[in-house]
This record gives structure tokens, sequence and C-alpha cells, in this order.
């Protein structure tokens, strides 16, 4: 047993030893709370300064310049104009019936939604759509009420001007911002850019802390997209396509120009067309396709060159000496495959039955090549498959399955009947035939441009896909091809000095497997110059009226136009060496203009031309055309006269 003072001793120890330790813990605590402190307020003081920050931090968007489109050149084709939308600050709206009673006029919305959105529980509220790229007479009203509360934040609208030109190409972009159709809506991750914005405190009721300042993120443009397309070349195509349109009223029209030896698309386009800039305007069906990727259609004769070349790539036929009896008729499958001339062209070589365009003649060349061989070739020269074009809605036509590809369907696959085909795979195509064999991914888009310092930052490559024909096999094409303008069924297109080479179209149209009487797609597909391709023009119309129901002799005309005037673009000189040209009742000869400079007036004589001549003198100073110009039999050239010299 322990004393009293003993007891009392341990006592006092066991509570100096609880002091002790309640001393240092409440130290520890001490130490714990003042660290926490010093951590919050210096070590995290940025952090929880910008949380803060962000619960009374309020944000105008600052909407980032769409990127522009361009040609090949730089030219513009689709650009930017500044404009306003509206948005509005509830807290600062004092009389929201009043303010929603203002605006609603000017911006042309009902009353009550507008009262609806003005009254939200939000810091920041856009008016969408009505406020949204507002004209500038409504800006200008707006700034005359002077609401508080309602403000006019910087936009950008976006504006098309060529119109109606292109507009299938280019598409166009939404209420948001955002490409909806064409090139804007495929491209539209490259050309959107980064929205910013303009940021500043408020307290509870909407108006501005004192003694602060804003902070502006500021947006980002998108990249400039520069396409393969040439202006100039565009304009001629768009010429030629609207003439045509008002001429003989088709239901629809292609047209396609195409750099053979890269795939590279030098011009586009189709009717109908619509106007971009208000393409609400118009039916979905107008603007949601572009013909020449969407439509899909049997290619007639077009397809000819396609088989005739597997034919020679595989050896089946020499196209010079080898012979074919054209009677006028082919039986297969107990069908019967007619000549379009009656009686047939009788005896030809394969080279005349290109030239000819004889149906029953490619009957004999789809029986040569053989059920594999044809097939294999189909599919080598990209039919049935999308080429990879970068434009939306492209569809990879139709071709026979393998197991349904009798000897009927051989035979009318030949000549362009039975398959179905897109402008871009045809074009594509064709440009393998005389660029030395070799298959392109066509494609529109050339490179990515930095808007603020124009620095290139990525080319789009060219894409070769695989080799279809031999470079021996290309150059008989070429020849071959160059022979139908100049000999045969494609003489309409015919251009003296450059060498053009082509193949025409007429193919019927068919509805539930019947072919439809007096309906056609008419067509033509060339190149120029034969001896060193620089461009493929393709052009077709659907059902035009009141014309000869002929490729050869309504389109024939267009391509040769178009050809007249691309070639000198494209700075392809003429060159007369190597042409071959035979002439019929129906062609109107040309001549070389020859040299007349220094000649006295009473030397000056032709059989071909007239002349007409000015000014004063007696001796030829100068002359129009000039010397070595091929010019049409009975034209006149302009002679100028003056002194001898």
């Amino acid at each position: 047993s322990y004393g009293y003072k003993e007891v009392r001793r341990m006592l006092k120890e066991a509570a100096k030893k609880k002091i002790t330790l309640l001393s240092i813990l409440s130290l520890i605590a001490l130490a714990m709370i003042g660290g926490k402190l010093t951590f919050i307020t210096i070590g995290q003081n940025r952090k929880l300064n910008a949380l803060a920050n962000e619960l009374w931090e309020r944000s105008f968007p600052l909407v980032a310049p769409r990127g522009l489109i361009e040609d090949r050149d730089g030219n513009a084709l689709a650009i930017n104009q500044p404009c306003f939308s509206v948005a509005v600050i509830p807290y600062q709206i004092e009389d929201k019936a009043l303010a929603a009673h203002q605006l609603a006029p000017i911006l042309k919305v009902e009353e009550a939604s507008l009262y609806q959105k003005i009254s939200k529980k939000a810091s920041i509220v856009r008016l969408h759509p009505e406020g949204k790229r507002i004209s500038e007479e409504q800006a200008k009203s707006l700034n005359e009420l002077n609401i508080p509360g309602v403000y006019l934040v910087q936009d950008n609208a976006r504006y098309y001007p060529y119109e109606t030109s292109m507009a299938s190409l280019l598409g166009f972009v939404g209420i948001d911002n955002q490409g909806l159709a064409g090139v804007e809506n495929y491209y539209d991750s490259y050309l959107k850019g980064k929205d910013g914005s303009l940021n500043y405190l408020m307290d509870a009721k909407g108006g501005l802390f004192p003694s602060t300042s804003s902070r502006v993120e500021a947006p980002v443009p998108g990249f400039t997209l520069r396409l393969t397309l040439s202006l100039p070349l565009q304009n001629l195509l768009e010429r030629e396509m609207e003439n045509a349109w008002l001429q003989y009223s088709p239901k629809e029209i292609i047209g396609i120009m195409m750099d053979p030896n890269t795939g590279e698309i030098l011009a586009i386009g189709n009717r109908p067309t619509y106007n971009n800039n208000h393409y609400n305007d118009y039916d979905p069906s107008i603007y949601n396709r572009s013909l020449p990727v969407f439509s899909s259609f049997e290619p007639g004769s077009t397809f000819k060159s396609l088989s005739f070349a597997a034919a020679l790539n595989e050896n089946v036929i020499d196209m010079d000496n080898d012979y074919y009896y054209d009677k006028g008729y082919e039986i297969v499958g107990g069908a019967t495959i007619k000549s379009w001339k009656k009686g047939g062209h009788g005896l030809q070589t394969f080279l005349e039955v290109l030239q000819n365009s004889s149906n029953p003649g490619f009957v004999e060349i789809a029986r040569r090549l053989g059920k594999d061989n044809l097939y294999q070739y189909i599919n080598a020269f990209g039919m049935g498959q999308k080429t990879g074009i970068d434009i939306a809605g492209e569809n990879k036509g139709i071709v026979f399955a393998y197991d349904k590809f009798g000897p009927l369907e051989q035979a009318t696959s030949a000549f362009g009947q039975g398959i179905s085909v897109t402008a871009i795979q045809l074009v594509t195509a064709f440009s393998s035939l005389i660029n030395g064999g070799y298959l392109y991914t066509p494609r529109i888009a050339k490179s990515l441009i930095l808007e603020s310092t124009n620095e290139t930052v990525y080319e789009f490559p060219t894409i070769l896909k695989r080799e279809v024909i031999k470079k021996e096999t290309s150059a008989l094409m070429r020849r071959a091809l160059e022979c139908v303008v100049s000999k045969g069924s494609g003489r309409k297109a015919y251009i003296d000095g450059y060498r053009v080479g082509g193949k025409t179209g007429t193919a019927q149209i068919a509805e539930n497997g019947v072919y439809q009487d007096g309906r056609y797609i008419l067509s033509f597909i060339a190149g120029a110059p034969m001896h060193d391709p620089k461009v493929v023009v393709y052009f077709a119309m659907r059902e035009p009226k009141s014309t000869i129901q002929y490729g050869g002799t309504t389109i024939g005309p267009i391509i040769q136009r178009l050809l007249l005037e691309a070639l000198p673009i494209l700075k392809v000189e003429k060159n007369y060496e190597g042409e071959d040209r035979t002439y019929t009742w129906m062609d109107v000869k040309t001549y070389p203009v020859e040299n007349y400079y220094g000649l006295q007036k009473k030397e000056v004589k032709s059989k071909h031309f007239k002349f007409s001549f000015m000014g004063e003198g007696d001796y030829v100073i100068d002359q129009l055309p000039r010397v070595g110009e091929m010019v049409e039999e009975n034209s006149v050239i302009m002679i100028m006269l003056g002194d001898k010299r």
C-alpha cells in the first residue's frame, strides 16, 4: 500500500505528463494549421485564385476566322466577311419584358421565345439562331437601343464570290461555322480554326469588379486551303456548261478537266447548280450532290477505249494488221447486238473498229479477251470502286458480279452497257490510257497554308495506285485515240496543231432494266496533246433536247472549244508534226497561212484564202493570222500595206 504523500506525488507526476503531452500535441496541431495556411496562401495562391476567378469570370466569344479556299494560283474562292452576332447577360437586363419587346422586331423572332432566352439563369446567352450573323441594319438598330446587357460580338460570315460557279464543289457552312457540304465539309477540321474569348470578372449582379482588367484568348484562324483547281479553266468550263444548259435544256450536265499525269482536278462542275451564299433557297437534292462523283450511269462508247486498251495490252489484237468484218450485227446468248450503221462497216482493221465505234467489233474484242481478262481489267481500271477523291458523297458505281458475268454481259460491258460508272471513275481510267499506263487517285486539295505567315505547311501528295497497262500499250492508245478524232467519230473535236485524242459516247438510258426510246446520255472524253498529254476533258449531258442524239456531233464542238482555250492557258504550243487527218465531205479543210511579208500587193495570192487590204503603200508590212497558223479554207487574211523598207 502507498502512503498519502506517495499517492499525491504520483498524481502530480501523471498530471505533469498529461500537460506536457497536451502541450506537445497542441504545438503540433498549431504547426500543422500554420503550415496548411502557409501552403494555401503561398503555395496554392495561384490555383485558388484561378478557381475563384472561374466562379466569377464571364466570357464573350471571339469567333475564329475560317480558313480561305483558293485556286492553285491563290485566287480566293471562299472568303470571310466581318459581321456581328448578339449575346446577352441576363443579370444586367433590368426589364426583360421591355427588352424582349424591343429586340423581337429587329431580330425577326417571336417576343415570347426571346423573353424565355434572355430570362435564363445563365451568365451569358447567345441568341441563336435569330441573333447569329445579323445584318448591318440590324446591328445599327441594336446599337441605337443601347439596352444594358445586350452586346454585339465579333463574328464572320462565309461568302462565295463566284456564287453559282463551283457551288457543288465548294459546298457551304452552317450557322455554327461548320462545313456542311463539299470541300467545306470534307476539310472542315483544317478550315474551322479555334475560337477565342474576351474574359472579365463580374459580381453577382452582373456588374464588373472594380480595378480588374479583361483577359483575351485570341482566336486561331483556320488553315488556308489551296486547291488544284485553275480558275481560268474553271471559268471556261462553267461558261460551256451554262451555254449548253440554256441551249439544250438537259436534265444534267457534268464537266471535268484533269491533269492525267498527277490526278489533279483542274476544273469540275455540274448543272443544275445553286448559289451557295443562299443554299437554303434550293432543294437539298441539288446542293447535297456533286454530280461528277455522285451520279452513276452507263458510259456507252466512251468505255470502249478501256476495252480496246485491255485487248492491246493482252496482245489479242493487232490494231493495224488484224481485221474484223462488221456485217451489222452479232448474236450473243440469243441477243442481237447491232451496229449503229445499218448494214455494218464491212471489213475493218481493229483501229477502224475503234474509230467507227462499232459495237459488233467490240463483241469480238470481248470474245478474244475472255471472261477472266476482261473482268480483271474492268476492276484494274477502278470500276465498281471509289476512286478515293477528296470530295464527299462519292459513288462506286455498279459492275456485274463475277458469277453473273456471262457471255452477253461480257459483250455489253466491252462497249459500255450494263455497267454503271461515275464521271470521275471514267476520267481517272482514261488518264491511265494516255499517261504511260498509271492509275492515280484524283484529288482537289493541293496544299495547306498558314494564314499568319502565308507559309505552306503541307503539300497533299500525288498517289499512284497501280500500273494498269504497259507503257508501250499507252503509246498505241494515244495514236488510236488521236485517229478517232482525226479520222473517226470524234472529228468535231479536231484542232489543228493540238493533236486531240478521245472517244465519243451515246448511251441509252435504262429504267428498271428496260432501255428508254429517245432518252440518251451524250458524252465525249478527250485528251491533248497526244504526243505529251497535259489535260483530259470530259463533258456529258443527260437527255438534251432539240439536238442530234449523238455524242460526237453534239458534244464534240464543246470539247473542241474547251481545248482550244484550255491548252494556251496551260502554255501548250501548237505542233503540226505527226498530224494525220482524213477529211470527209462534212469537214471544213484548214491550211497553213503563207508568208506574205515584203511582197507587193499584186503578188498576194492564194488558192485557199481571201484577202482584206488595209493601209497605204504597195508592200506587205504585217498580216493576221500569222505565218504558219492553220486557218479554215476561204477565211479572210488581213494584210497591212506600207512603204517598202
